[in-house]
């Protein structure tokens, strides 16, 4: 892809005299990525990374054909293995290991005919193009499902849900008009209190604990997951006002980044005793404040980036102002109320994130059968003459 087709906001190297050019038909390899497949053939003449591999084939090999075969999971694979031999693929705290020339032009692999080839190459690239049109729309679709379903929780936690209900004018402008009987306070005046988190030490003692981190959190459904719990020694005076119970809500408090910036809030519906770690904040409501409901109020605040407003950034560490996000407006409907916007959001959300989860099935699938079709076609295991 040429640089204007990217985020302009990526670094650029002071000094282009190392990069090394390519031209068109050139096969350009991500040395680092290779082993995920990442080649492509280039379509204009230009300069490349000095850490990309730019390979020019000869007249027995189609440049296309090259590309489909080293994407297949076998040629993948073949990179991986040679990886091992470098350096570890796994761990935050290993560099990446890259694959050089000589590895990779180790690799046996068997090449048909030019004429076949060429078959081969326009066989795929109909046969995937199709593929990837439906994936595009598949992906289309969830992010319009994504949008309603913030739309159908932001109106709701800002409207309520009777249409024919008197309305107000709430006096704050992003906010606009909210039901007449609703009161307008502060994020504020839900919260009972607050309590940082605490990391502790390193477990293997009586004092062991689940630590949730900000790692842990679901954010399409604003829970905690399992996937990799973390346990913590955290002492009994540690532990004071930090021990976690259900209907408890985790605001992140630092941490974040350009695409997820901090201040995200997730529910513990969990019965386990846990405590949050030193990036998050445990949050107990008042009596009265549906927990369900207000997960819903901040995971639209956050949507809206009102959360963006009380973000501080230092040293490359995005903080939450939490005094300044708890300070913004918020409608206060009734306590039942609440309870029944909340329900009335569990039934509406839980509809389209089946169906979210049906297209992100049907893209997996369809990205299987993408890969099992180059796999077979490139390896001659289906014969592609006469339906290229």
């Amino acid at each position: 892809m040429p640089r204007s087709e990217l985020d302009d906001a990526e670094p650029r190297a002071a000094d282009l005299g190392i990069y090394k050019t390519c031209r068109p038909g050139d096969l350009v390899l991500n040395r680092m990525s290779a082993y995920k497949g990442a080649v492509g053939v280039a379509s204009v003449a230009g300069l490349v990374s000095p850490d990309y591999l730019v390979m020019r084939a000869t007249d027995l090999a189609s440049p296309k054909f090259l590309v489909y075969l080293i994407k297949t999971s076998w040629f993948v694979g073949q990179i991986t293995k040679l990886l091992r031999g470098i350096g570890s693929l796994d761990g935050s705290n290993v560099r990446t290991p890259r694959i050089g020339l000589d590895e990779l032009g180790s690799i046996k692999v068997d090449i048909p005919e030019r004429d076949s080839q060429d078959d081969i190459v326009d066989f795929l690239d109909r046969e995937t193009a199709e593929i990837d049109a439906f994936i595009a729309d598949q992906e289309e679709l969830i992010g319009l499902l994504i949008e309603r379903r913030a739309a159908t929780i932001t109106h709701a936690v800002t409207r309520g849900l009777d249409p024919s209900a008197p309305m107000k004018d709430s006096g704050i402008e992003w906010l606009g008009e909210v039901p007449a009987h609703w009161a307008v306070g502060r994020i504020g005046s839900s919260v009972a209190s607050t309590k940082n988190g605490v990391w502790g030490d390193e477990p293997g003692s009586d004092d062991d604990i689940r630590c949730v981190r900000v790692a842990d959190f679901d954010r399409p459904l604003q829970r905690v997951h399992d996937r990799a719990v973390t346990y913590r020694a955290i002492t009994t005076s540690e532990r004071e006002g930090r021990v976690l119970r259900k209907g408890d809500l985790l605001l992140e408090k630092s941490g974040g980044g350009e695409k997820s910036p901090v201040g995200f809030v997730v529910l513990y519906d969990r019965d386990e005793p846990a405590v949050a770690s030193n990036f998050v904040a445990r949050v107990q409501l008042r009596a009265g404040m549906d927990p369900h409901y207000w997960t819903y109020v901040h995971g639209s605040n956050y949507g809206r980036r009102l959360t963006a407003r009380s973000v501080k950034q230092s040293t490359g560490i995005q903080n939450l102002d939490q005094s300044s996000y708890f300070s913004e407006a918020a409608p206060l409907p009734p306590s039942g109320e609440q309870s029944l916007i909340a329900d009335y959001l569990d039934h509406e959300t839980a509809e389209i994130d089946a169906t979210i989860a049906d297209a992100r099935e049907a893209i997996a699938l369809s990205k299987e059968r993408r890969a099992a079709l180059i796999s077979a076609a490139v390896t001659g295991k289906i014969d592609v003459r006469g339906l290229a």
